[in-house]
């Protein structure tokens, strides 16, 4: 797979580098900011970009902004965002634009090795992958009305591991149950959240989305 990594720490930057072409991935660019990541993207149309939220020169969106307008610009390049702290605002808009070769992981999560080259891998197949701390918050709510309110224990794991990315045999697995198992409890939420007669696979994160609706 062809990545550009952006990321204004150049210790991580090159670190990351490193790792990728070692596990046989090319790396035409590394850069620092938004806007030369946008420009690396144009000039070498990447599968896939890694890049930070916060980046030169305000440190506040610029790398979310810089994903958004690769997703506009050219919506077959992955995007697989890092982020120090979970920013509901900016995964949320990540989320709602189009969750088909999206992810969004907290930067300890890289230094989980296993665990950042199988969201790259899973992003870059197509697949969304969402670290499970930004879904935990995401699902949070400090409302009175609760939309989880119905979903049972069971519904709210299935929940949970659909908006990591997770495909219904691979939540069968981590949870022990059988896929059709697995397949009811999907249908179920999905009723309870009056998503059953939405399209696509996007219906997986509009399930998380609800709870984020102010």
């Amino acid at each position: 797979m062809r990545v550009i990594l952006a990321e204004d720490s150049t210790l991580l930057r090159e670190g990351l580098v490193r790792l990728l072409a070692e596990e046989g991935h090319e790396v035409p660019a590394a850069v620092g900011n938004g806007e030369a990541l946008v420009e690396a993207v144009a000039a070498h149309l990447p599968d896939a970009v890694v890049v930070d939220v916060r980046m030169p020169p305000t440190h506040t969106d610029e790398g979310l902004r810089a994903a958004l307008e690769i997703r506009r610009r050219w919506p077959h390049v992955k995007v697989l965002v890092l982020s120090q702290y979970v920013e509901k605002r900016y995964a949320a808009e990540l989320m709602s634009s189009d969750v088909e070769g999206v992810g969004y992981l907290l930067k300890d999560r890289v230094a989980q090795v296993g665990d950042f080259l199988d969201a790259l891998e899973r992003v870059g197949a197509g697949g969304a992958a969402f670290d499970p701390e930004v879904v935990r918050q995401l699902l949070a709510r400090t409302t009175q009305v609760d939309p989880l309110a119905r979903l049972t224990v069971r519904e709210r794991e299935v929940l949970e591991r659909m908006a990591q990315g997770l495909t219904n045999a691979s939540i069968a697995q981590e949870l022990h149950v059988s896929q059709s198992a697995v397949e009811k409890h999907v249908n179920s939420l999905f009723d309870k959240l009056g998503l059953a007669h939405a399209s696509g696979y996007s219906r997986r994160v509009l399930a998380v989305l609800r709870f984020l609706e102010s």
